[in-house]
């Protein structure tokens, strides 16, 4: 009865019509285990979620003290509360001098809601410029500077006075202006299947937001907590944003996400008007807790020391003839087939075998992984001989 399949198909809403069907008892390490104990290698992380991994013992161990002390008590701001204390502290410890205030919210897509609202308050402009292929999240604000025009079309009208820009078109910054309340842009784009920019490109973009008086947002959602090598992607190009936004891996697999400014900035949402934006469980004790956790594991076991050799090492095992292209930034993969119908004959030929992958909202002909990043070097032989027998059979 735990696992009945028409309890999931009839009460629980559903995205598509072919959902992934896997069931998931316990998960532990890279591994997700299915009711009658099977095995499987989480090569995506719950899309980049478990960065560490399942039920990393020292994230066990924050929550459940955290679980003896209390959970929610007010809603976010109000009360002095030392789980999201000592998150704010660390995070912000971790980053650039003006990244110094951190809000933090619910998820990914709550995050860019609030680092839009603070960039239009706080410049009291209205334009935002955001690019083609771009995944912001789902909510009416985020899908609005979102790229993928077939996910919004049922939707409209979305917000109002959106530009779209070109990722990686340095020609077109000149359409940044003084209008221009904020440009929100990934510094990798994810959905549209990892597509790195030139670092000159981002130096760019950041004097032309110099230039105007635009606040300059960088999404990291999918990209922070060590998916690149780094804490965050801006530190590979030497960019530092305005306002960062952060969740999936920072709780470690609770709901929380998070914007970061500087306090000046961060004081506009306290006036005309008054609680400029608000949130019951933004700012979770038990997800701080479990953050706080993710941030000091990374940090003692220097975790990021060893994603760019795990993910050459990935890209070395899968070179097949079949493939288009790796598009890889540390372990943030896109792997490039000829047509739809090979990546996801590839995606079902791994699920059969043990395991995980999957593929994009944006990108149909590539296919993701993004496994933990203290995946072991044993793990990685293993499941890529899983993957690369799935290339074989093309």
């Amino acid at each position: 009865m735990d696992f009945d399949h028409s309890i999931f198909l009839k009460n629980i809403a559903q995205t598509t019509g072919q959902p992934f069907m896997l069931e998931v008892a316990y998960a532990k390490g890279i591994y997700l285990y299915s009711p009658d104990g099977r095995e499987y290698i989480d090569m995506i992380s719950g899309i980049a979620v478990s960065n560490l991994g399942h039920r990393h013992p020292k994230v066990i161990e924050a929550i459940r003290n955290q679980l003896d002390r209390h959970l929610h008590v007010m809603v976010y701001g109000e009360f002095i509360q030392s789980s999201p204390n000592l998150l704010a502290k660390k995070l912000t410890s971790l980053l650039p001098e003006n990244l110094n205030c951190a809000y933090f919210t619910n998820s990914g897509t709550e995050a860019n809601e609030g680092a839009l609202k603070l960039a239009k308050r706080y410049t009291c402009r209205s334009e935002i410029i955001s690019f083609r292929g771009a995944y912001h999240g789902s909510t009416h604000g985020s899908l609005s500077v979102s790229g993928n025009e077939v996910k919004k079309y049922a939707y409209r009208p979305l917000l109002p006075d959106v530009r779209f820009l070109t990722f990686n078109n340095t020609a077109q910054l000149d359409q940044i202006t003084a209008r221009t309340a904020c440009v929100i842009i990934e510094p990798v784009q994810g959905d549209a299947g990892v597509r790195i920019p030139d670092k000159e490109y981002l130096i760019a973009l950041r004097k032309r937001c110099d230039q105007v008086g635009a606040l300059l947002i960088f999404d990291e959602i999918q990209t922070g907590i060590g998916r690149t090598g780094k804490l965050y992607a801006f530190e590979h190009f030497g960019v530092t944003p305005d306002i960062l936004t952060s969740a999936k891996a920072l709780g470690g697999g609770l709901p929380i996400g998070a914007f970061i400014s500087s306090y000046e900035i961060m004081q506009s949402l306290t006036h005309d008007p008054m609680l400029g934006h608000i949130t019951t469980f933004g700012g979770n004790p038990v997800s701080c807790a479990s953050a706080l956790a993710i941030l000091e594991v990374i940090e003692q076991e220097q975790l990021l020391l060893q994603v760019e050799d795990r993910g050459e090492l990935i890209e070395k095992l899968l070179d097949h003839p079949k493939i288009i292209e790796i598009r890889r930034i540390g372990l943030m993969f896109a792997i490039e087939f000829a047509t739809e119908e090979e990546v996801y004959h590839i995606v079902q030929k791994c699920l059969e075998r043990g395991v995980v992958c999957f593929w994009f909202l944006s990108c149909p002909t590539s296919f993701r992984i993004a496994p933990p990043i203290n995946i072991s070097v044993e793990e990685i032989k293993k499941a890529c001989n899983i993957i690369k027998s799935a290339f074989d059979e093309l």
